[in-house]
């Protein structure tokens, strides 16, 4: 028998438009996991319930899906003007790693939330009731995100009436900035928003051929390609693809064919642990279609469909990251995203997703030749779940 015993650290369980995780303070994680590093990435493998075989989350908090394999840590911010720090780590269900490589914009809403009651935002800032604006910084892509969310007698105001597809009941809207969006650059491509200096791209696919493709870095890196051109219409939903093996595998090449490309890495096999980035995406103009939730989404009701994968499926609805990509993307005439709202200017476009409608704002310009957006904007929605301890083996931390 084990005399080994499980610890408690104090956490809390929240949804964040259409995600969940676990949050957690930085002063209350074990000193071993207040910094980077494999003791950090073992606790929060063991709290969401990782590596599982059997890829169901059955011993931890996770629920084995991109969108709720989750953790974040919030503290007061080391930067000036803004409130909190936010990092998050992405953890893989049946693998034995965690990736830092990218932010979760639907968890930001939750971050915004959290920050105020976990008491890391200055009381002074706080109005009694009204709107806070919570200034986040995104330590994991070091950029500013602001949330404006809504405060009661002091308190949160987690209730409301707004509606997010994708999401079961409704809430108090929360609307979310994210300031300059587009990512300062990794590898060869430098802070470029289109690492490859084309708004569309012939991308060579091992074993599949030459695809159209419009790859940006604007919220998360994401690589875009026409649904048609891969043998699909744009209104698929989760079951017409997650359970098809060879389907799967397509979409991998492509964004590992993608990554490549980007510069994000320098090597195929460096994706096997890059499963966050970048995020593949296949757009199509408007059609009529039946959402997850069996509601009808008309034509008319949208500019584009879009359908997006998360961690080697097909997200259930669309990750806030990816959701400014796409708005970004939209805004600059000529891409593929663009040109499947209609192309044209735009400041904002509402897209259709497998759970039903999003709709997202950017303003995007071009200066001295170089494509830059300052800000794209989202409303949704987050609240408290489970507040208490998670416990873990005290060998963990070690």
């Amino acid at each position: 028998m084990s005399n080994i015993q499980q610890i408690k650290i104090p956490a809390t369980y929240m949804r964040g438009g259409t995600s969940k995780g676990v949050f957690f303070r930085l002063q209350d994680l074990p000193e071993s996991c207040q910094k980077a590093g494999a003791a950090r990435d073992r606790l929060f493998m063991r709290v969401i319930g990782s590596p599982d075989p059997y890829a169901k989350h059955i011993d931890g908090m996770g629920g084995a899906t991109s969108s709720t394999s989750k953790c974040v840590i919030l503290s007061k911010s080391s930067q000036p003007e803004h409130d909190v720090d936010y990092l998050y780590g992405q953890v893989s269900i049946d693998k034995a790693f965690v990736d830092w490589s990218g932010n979760c914009g639907n968890l930001s809403t939750a971050a915004g939330a959290f920050a105020i009651h976990a008491g890391l935002v200055d009381a002074a800032r706080i109005p009694q009731n009204g709107i806070c604006v919570v200034r986040i910084w995104q330590a994991n892509i070091n950029k500013t995100i602001i949330a404006h969310v809504p405060v009661t007698n002091g308190q949160v105001q987690e209730l409301g009436d707004f509606e997010l597809d994708g999401v079961t009941f409704p809430a108090a809207e929360i609307v979310l900035e994210f300031l300059d969006p587009a990512d300062e650059g990794e590898g060869d491509a430098g802070g470029s928003m289109f690492p490859t200096g084309n708004l569309i791209d012939d991308l060579d696919v091992p074993n599949i051929g030459t695809l159209k493709a419009t790859m940006i870095t604007a919220g998360i890196p994401t690589v875009f390609v026409n649904a048609e051109d891969i043998g699909y219409t744009g209104t698929e939903l989760q079951e017409a693809i997650n359970g098809d093996t060879k389907a799967l595998a397509k979409f991998e090449a492509i964004r590992v064919a993608g990554a490549l490309r980007m510069g994000l890495i320098k090597h195929p096999d460096e994706a096997l642990t890059r499963q966050h980035t970048p995020k593949i995406a296949f757009v199509a103009q408007p059609k009529d279609y039946i959402s997850s939730s069996g509601k009808a989404v008309k034509a008319s009701d949208v500019d584009l469909l879009v359908r997006a994968l998360s961690m080697g499926k097909l997200h259930h609805a669309m990750m806030g990251t990816a959701a400014v990509a796409i708005g970004t993307a939209a805004a600059v005439s000529g891409t593929l995203v663009n040109l499947a709202a209609g192309g044209g200017e735009r400041q904002a476009v509402r897209f259709g997703h497998p759970s039903g409608t999003l709709r997202v704002g950017a303003e995007a310009k071009q200066v001295n030749g170089e494509w830059t957006v300052t800000k794209a904007i989202m409303s949704r929605s987050a609240r408290i779940i489970m507040e208490g301890w998670v416990r873990v083996p005290e060998d963990i931390i070690v």
